[in-house]
């Protein structure tokens, strides 16, 4: 089946990271930044600050450490400084993220971002539910440059499609989303739309989306999403990761937003109202849901996923129905343990299902792209470089034959980050014979 694609190999790497998001504002999501200059000749201290009601969180640079303050709504403050990282080395620049409950101090030295101290806040004695809108609604920021937080790379890279599942472009500009990626792992992402132009292999920032949920109120920034245009409306296919942790919340499942076409979701800042997306996995002993794509197509909705038997073993499901709330399991590829990113693609006259196969899936079944039927059968192999990580293998259209789009692990943001601030935006083109 993948007789028809060339091989692909490695052309560009792209990495734009930012702590507060060029021309972005200060909206009502739990992802916000500040920023402050350095100047040389400026003297210390210097500090910037978040601030809901009676919750002060600050950033303090002294000239020799960096460090986190949190006063909270009873008067009381702590103070949190890393022993081995907290010195900075001639910084030119100061900022504080909050990302999720997730709370950073970073400053620029030599023109690189470096996070100097962190915070869980969910850790903390009194720290406010930063996924409370009504907390969100007193959120200020103040800095030389505030606004919504931006990333320290990419993953879960998608094409923005039509229903039909060709490419929703604008111009000669192909439309992505991706999972930006904060300093603290999966609740420190958010979902971000992107503009590629295939020809100079440039990507331009568009637009952030956060999510409500129906099962409980606040606004997170879930992440790995599907954004379709579907006639008249949007769809909007994303998986919970917002607040999953492995010790205290190891749920993700799948949610849907509609918004009428008159809503511009490809520029600005958007939180959107979901209902629970329900992706069938009746006898496939699931523990959670993820990666959703779908396409419209013989009259009615195909819907690929991932399926975790548990944190983390996962493969590939395929499900098909006349509606989007009517889904049947069709096929599973159940020999998988770590193969996710499930990609509807038409080659040909034919539908297929793209994959990442992850290195800790049984010998034989690594580091590759396998190419499947709808009944997830695998035809062949993708030829095209497998970066590090589990990079989601994602076509593009470019003038001369198609693109390949994904990421890699490559981390961001200095030691003292833990997984979570990959990776780099990785464009192979076809190899000319």
């Amino acid at each position: 089946m993948p007789a028809s694609l060339p091989a692909f190999r490695t052309a560009a790497r792209l990495r734009p990271v930012d702590v507060v998001q060029p021309g972005s504002r200060v909206g009502p999501a739990p992802f916000v930044a500040a920023e402050r200059d350095l100047a040389a000749g400026r003297p210390a201290p210097a500090d910037v600050v978040l601030r809901s009601g009676r919750t002060t969180f600050r950033a303090t640079w002294d000239g020799a450490v960096v460090a986190l303050e949190v006063g909270d709504a009873t008067g009381g403050v702590s103070r949190h400084v890393s022993r081995r990282h907290g010195h900075g080395v001639s910084p030119t620049t100061l900022a504080l993220a909050l990302t999720g409950p997730y709370l950073a101090a970073f400053v620029r030295e030599a023109g690189t971002w470096v996070a100097r101290a962190v915070v869980d806040l969910t850790l903390l004695p009194g720290a406010p539910d930063v996924h409370d809108e009504d907390w969100l609604a007193g959120l200020s920021a103040e800095g030389e440059r505030t606004g919504t937080f931006g990333q320290l790379g990419f993953r879960d890279v998608r094409t923005v499609t039509h229903a039909d599942g060709t490419a929703h472009l604008d111009g000669d500009r192909v439309l992505l989303t991706a999972t930006s990626a904060g300093p603290g792992g999966f609740r420190t992402g958010h979902t971000s739309v992107w503009a590629l132009d295939p020809l100079r292999l440039e990507v331009e920032h568009r637009a952030d989306l956060f999510f409500r949920r129906p099962e409980r109120p606040g606004t997170f920034g879930d992440h790995a999403t599907h954004l379709v245009r579907d006639g008249d409306r949007w769809l909007v296919a994303t998986s919970t990761w917002g607040d999953f942790d492995k010790r205290t919340n190891p749920r993700v499942t799948t949610t849907l937003a509609t918004e009428t076409a008159d809503v511009d979701l490809l520029h600005g800042h958007h939180v959107l109202d979901t209902v629970p997306l329900d992706l069938p996995v009746e006898g496939l002993d699931s523990v959670g849901r993820w990666d959703p794509h779908l396409v419209r197509a013989d009259g009615g909705w195909l819907a690929t996923y991932v399926s975790a038997r548990r944190f983390f073993s996962f493969h590939p499901v395929l499900a098909q129905g006349r509606d989007l709330d009517r889904l049947r399991l069709r096929a599973a590829a159940t020999d998988r343990t770590a193969t996710e990113g499930p990609t509807l693609t038409r080659l040909g006259e034919e539908w297929a299902v793209l994959a990442s196969d992850g290195r800790d899936n049984p010998r034989g079944r690594r580091a590759a792209y396998p190419v499947y039927d709808l009944d997830l059968r695998q035809r062949g192999t993708l030829d095209a470089d497998y970066p590090t990580n589990i990079p989601w293998p994602t076509l593009v259209p470019r003038p001369g034959g198609p693109a390949v789009v994904g990421f890699d692990g490559t981390p961001a943001g200095g030691p003292l980050l833990d997984y979570g601030t990959h990776g780099d935006l990785v464009v192979q083109l076809p190899v000319v014979p």
